[in-house]
């Protein structure tokens, strides 16, 4: 390995996936396990073999992922490799110290708090992972391969075999278990993407207008929010002119929609949700060194 690709692998990335995975394996040896609730993926199969044949998952874990890592060598390129071969390395060391060491929250058999649990936690956990640019293998490496052989969208693939698990599952566990797995599902989904993503959203403006300058220098004035002033052509009349760009916060929406309204009422506007910010103007909403969202 050649000093480039040494330089892309960052110990607080590997910390942070070890971090992750310890909250992922805690939730399911502790929430998922005792409350006979699936999962899906490859650690559902690990899930149905540890009830069927009381299979360590700590062991089939990465029993499993093995053949999956051999063929998806050349397709995750090293540093993803490297990642991936530790988040599952870590989750099975996890998976075995929580079992080693439970730590059962008491629950009084609510299946429902148990699902929210469930899905809270493990999508914490792999949230973090995922956003440090860690997987825990299992699907996802087989949907890459299926993405790059066969141009199947990888989230077409990790769905259906999602499905497949889960439906699997029924083996050992009945309707009322799936549907609050099914619960614990649908939290997880939308955890994972708040802790991957970021829980701070703006929104970002697009303006054409006649008056650019007017309105950028209203809203750096009265928002103390940078804009930029971009190049456009119209497609009917060809008539060149400026476009104002502004990223503001959400309950700043208001106020720019009033800048315009007094500047320009005909100016043509665009708004759109902004995932994720950087730099000056907004990492302050964002401080680095945060709990959960980093």
């Amino acid at each position: 390995m050649n000093k480039t690709n040494l330089a892309r692998i960052s110990l607080r990335d590997l910390a942070m996936i070890t971090l992750g995975t310890g909250f992922y394996g805690w939730s399911l040896i502790n929430i998922n396990i005792p409350n006979q609730l699936a999962e899906g993926g490859l650690s559902g199969v690990t899930l149905i073999l540890l009830a069927l044949f009381n299979w360590n998952p700590a062991y089939t874990n990465l029993i499993l992922n093995m053949p999956l890592l051999l063929l998806g060598y050349r397709i995750l390129g090293r540093r993803s490799f490297i990642y991936t071969i530790w988040g599952i390395a870590t989750l099975s060391f996890w998976l075995y110290i929580w079992q080693a060491l439970p730590m059962h929250p008491i629950l009084h058999h609510d299946m429902l708090i148990a699902g929210l649990l469930a899905g809270i936690i493990s999508g914490i956990g792999l949230g973090i992972v995922f956003r440090f640019g860690g997987t825990s293998g299992g699907t996802d490496v087989v949907a890459r391969i299926m993405e790059q052989k066969f141009a199947i969208q990888i989230g077409r693939t990790m769905f259906a075999l999602d499905a497949i698990v889960l439906l699997m599952s029924l083996v050992y566990i009945n309707i009322v278990q799936m549907m609050y797995t099914l619960i614990a599902s649908f939290v997880f989904a939308q955890v994972v993407g708040l802790t991957q993503q970021g829980a701070y959203t703006a929104r970002s403006f697009m303006i054409f207008t006649d008056y650019p300058e007017e309105i950028s220098h209203a809203i750096m004035d009265e928002l103390e929010r940078g804009t930029s002033l971009l190049k456009s052509e119209g497609g009917y009349s060809h008539r060149e002119q400026r476009v104002v760009y502004a990223v503001v916060d959400p309950s700043e929406v208001s106020a720019v929609q009033h800048i315009i309204q007094e500047i320009d009422p005909k100016a043509f506007v665009s708004i759109f949700t902004a995932q994720e910010q950087l730099g000056e103007g907004f990492s302050y909403l964002r401080p680095k060194k945060k709990f959960i969202f980093f």
